[in-house]
């Protein structure tokens, strides 16, 4: 052999070497080939109205036609479904999705059946991700009228394109979806979801059965009732919610804090205006339910005081911490008590005296009410129209000023919520709370003889509910005396307006 053809010799089989090994990862087997391999199906229908949405029963049986046609094997724990599960998510978890990723990377399929690409992903994301299964697993993806080679550069192209119509499509969707919401927002026309109780499927008409039942469930809270109390008696009444289902606490409180009952209009969790529909609940009796229901403490007694009722929970507040103060032990303790950092707070003080100094001064004020005519609507003072004259002006100039963009857009929404906050709490003013309701039979000259006789008959949840409803707050100083004796001085009422 010449010095030349040594040379040149080992170039020519090295290179079919190469051709061969390449040739064999990188040609298109036959579908002869495939019979009696394993094939997974995976099935999918969104929670949106898209253009196909094909039922996943029906999905999963085309896709068994054609597994019987190319004469896959399809093991029923390889059927992975997504029920009313959105592929154009990307925080949507999608356990199918998930579990096919597993199965493939795990070498347990060489065949995945969809009725549809965009069933499996409307992502290119999604697409990527099992792109990069399939280099490693020599995947075949097959549609009910096509399949799809995916290490095949080709079908890679146009199932990339297919996917990225898919997106669009969703895109689209999507943006349908939110003009619609916002026009109907803007109509103040109802949210669409499932039907609300006292409500009619449309949202905008009373049904006059449950629409009392909703009234009842919003003075029984007001009259101090907890939750679990109203689901129970609502359920030996045989009252069904909106669903057929019997109630439970989660789904009373979830009707307390409904601002729809109320005829308010909410739009991505603020308070828009009123919506177009008749209100159950006026809006004193929801605000006083929904102020109730930032605390309502369940008393946790010691066990030699496990029959005490402690009257002022969630209304004691420590003047120090800002926090509540809770029954225990016969006392009522800051919340920071058991606390072992430098947030502890040791702040207490005796319940039962407490409470009488409490009880004492709402008897009083009782005894001076007078409800008549409470219903009416109050008006704004002078100085609180012009206060809230000149924060719309405000608001304006602050509109033009981000419109400019003199100043940015979190600035904006930071500077406009606390500008909002100010007028909506003067606004409050006018909202009438419902005192004939919760103070019924409990004030005029005889008011101590009825509160003697709400103890008499143990019904401490309604005089806590009408302490609560009295005052806001009884704040706690630091003791200013030393011994045993109680200090009076380190009591702060906080009263309601009435």
């Amino acid at each position: 052999m010449t010095t030349n053809e040594q040379a040149s010799g080992p170039t020519p089989l090295r290179s079919r070497r190469i051709a061969k090994i390449a040739g064999t990862q990188r040609g298109k087997r036959h579908r002869s080939s495939w019979a009696g391999e394993t094939a997974a199906i995976y099935c999918r229908i969104s929670h949106v109205n898209d253009d196909d949405q094909t039922g996943v029963d029906r999905q999963q049986r085309l896709c068994r036609e054609v597994a019987e046609r190319l004469q896959l094997n399809v093991p029923n724990d390889l059927v992975f479904v997504d029920n009313n599960r959105s592929a154009w998510s990307r925080k949507r978890k999608r356990k199918g999705w998930d579990a096919l990723l597993n199965a493939a990377r795990e070498g347990q399929v060489r065949h995945i059946l969809v009725y549809h690409p965009d069933r499996l992903m409307r992502q290119p994301y999604d697409l990527e991700e099992l792109l990069q299964v399939a280099d490693d697993n020599d995947l075949t993806l097959h549609g009910q009228a096509n399949q799809r080679d995916l290490s095949d550069p080709d079908d890679r192209f146009f199932l990339r394109i297919e996917v990225a119509h898919a997106c669009r499509s969703s895109d689209d969707t999507s943006r349908r979806l939110t003009d619609a919401t916002i026009d109907r927002a803007k109509d103040g026309l109802p949210h669409g979801g499932k039907r609300r109780y006292g409500y009619d499927k449309t949202g905008l008409k009373v049904i006059p059965e449950e629409a009392e039942i909703v009234r009842e469930i919003f003075a029984g809270y007001l009259d101090g009732k907890t939750p679990q109390k109203l689901a129970r008696e609502l359920n030996e009444r045989k009252v069904p919610t909106a669903l057929g289902k019997e109630w439970n606490p989660h789904n009373v409180r979830a009707l307390l804090d409904n601002y729809h009952v109320a005829g308010i209009r909410v739009f991505r969790g603020k308070e828009v205006g009123d919506g177009e529909w008749p209100a159950i609940i006026d809006r004193g009796t929801w605000n006083e339910a929904r102020d109730r229901r930032q605390y309502r403490s369940v008393p946790k007694p010691a066990d030699n005081d496990s029959n005490r009722f402690y009257l002022l929970r969630g209304i004691v507040t420590c003047k120090r911490c800002g926090t509540y103060m809770s029954g225990s032990d016969g006392r009522y303790l800051c919340s920071r008590s058991q606390r072992t950092d430098s947030q502890a707070c040791g702040r207490a003080a005796s319940a039962p005296t407490l409470e009488r100094f409490i009880v004492d001064a709402a008897i009083k004020q009782l005894e001076k009410l007078d409800i008549t005519g409470a219903t009416s609507a109050p008006e704004l003072g002078a100085d609180d129209k012009s206060a809230i004259e000149e924060d719309e002006r405000e608001l304006e100039e602050l509109k033009a000023m981000w419109d400019a963009r003199e100043i940015k857009t979190r600035e904006y929404r930071e500077m406009r919520k606390t500008i909002e906050d100010r007028i909506s709490s003067l606004r409050r003013k006018l909202v009438v709370r419902p005192t004939v309701e919760v103070l019924k039979g409990l004030v005029g000259p005889q008011a101590r003889a009825s509160w003697e006789a709400l103890e008499e008959a143990e019904e401490f949840e309604r005089m806590n509910a009408v302490l609560r409803f009295l005052f806001a707050a009884v704040i706690i100083d630091a003791s200013s005396t030393r011994g045993r004796a109680f200090d009076y001085g380190r009591v702060d009422i906080d009263p309601n307006p009435l």
